[in-house]
């Protein structure tokens, strides 16, 4: 069996597609660095990499290695991490994720209860859409997320804890032509272009029926680059409720409501491994997302 130490090596060449830049990463010298990847390479008896002037290129060989290697190397920080916070949270390690919307409000406030309580504890946070979230859990580079999960339900992979739900609103910004009009239809609302994060399915689906045009137009994981494109231009937003609520009540932002067309509501939910339990640091954070959710239910 390989040792972890040459798997982390590996890793980093694969990553950086160099040796010089993955030895200066992890500070080793390059000769070290390619004789222990020549020695994994002896070990398993294949060629990891193509090496070519400029860049080391993963054979198919490597690709199987990668995929194997990280999984081996989670596994080790979350047994070390788990040795590590039993009865001692203060030493723990946290690996969460988050979608765009939750990354805006109920993740961010939740985990400054848990850092207000355990200030030493360490936390990785990843923000990206659910489906790259469900990898990097079923990986093992994450032990919780949070986001969307309406496509998640019913993944035998999969633990599903619903958190309360939020109505989607379009937003604009104060002074925006449609605020001046006494009713307001959806055909009206999409004569502008229409900017939120990744959707689900279902809403993406819906949208592009009523509108006749696959929306977004802008598409953009990144709130606060939306919320900064809405309030400078006449760019229409939309989000759940729960993240914009405070710009709309201090007047940075204002709430469109077409008559004839309902947004749907979010689906926020807890995810994590089915059959696993939690880290303590992961139990922590989830006590916390739960009462946080609580506070800001609609």
């Amino acid at each position: 069996m390989n040792d972890l130490r040459q798997l982390r090596y590996f890793v980093a060449v694969a990553e950086h597609g160099h040796f010089a830049r993955a030895a200066a990463a992890i500070n080793l010298s390059q000769p070290a660095l390619s004789r222990s990847i020549q020695s994994l390479e002896t070990s398993l008896g294949c060629q990891l990499f193509d090496r070519g002037p400029r860049n080391a290129t993963l054979t198919a060989y490597g690709q199987l290695v990668l995929e194997h290697a990280r999984r081996l190397l989670a596994g080790s920080r979350s047994l070390q991490n788990a040795v590590n916070q039993l009865g001692n949270l203060e030493a723990g390690e946290l690996r969460l994720g988050a979608g765009p919307l939750v990354a805006a409000r109920l993740v961010p406030r939740a985990l400054a209860q848990l850092i207000q309580r355990y200030p030493k504890i360490r936390v990785q946070l990843v923000i990206e859409d659910w489906r790259s979230l469900r990898q990097r859990l079923l990986d093992e580079s994450l032990e919780l997320f949070v986001a969307d999960s309406r496509e998640l339900l019913g993944d035998p992979l999969i633990a599903v804890e619903p958190l309360h739900q939020h109505q989607g609103v379009y937003f604009c910004r104060p002074g925006h032509p449609l605020l001046g009009s006494r009713i307001l239809h959806f055909r009206d609302l999409i004569a502008y272009p229409l900017a939120c994060p990744q959707i689900p399915e279902p809403v993406a689906s819906q949208l592009a029926q009523l509108s006749g045009r696959e929306l977004p137009d802008i598409q953009c994981d990144n709130l606060m680059v939306i919320r900064e494109l809405v309030m400078h231009s006449d760019v229409i937003g939309l989000a759940a409720a729960d993240v914009i609520v405070e710009d709309i009540a201090a007047g940075r932002l204002a709430a469109l409501r077409p008559i004839d067309q309902a947004t749907g509501k979010s689906a926020y939910g807890l995810v994590s491994r089915a059959g696993h339990s939690l880290s303590p640091a992961a139990q922590a954070m989830r006590d916390a997302l739960l009462r946080e959710d609580a506070r800001h239910a609609s």
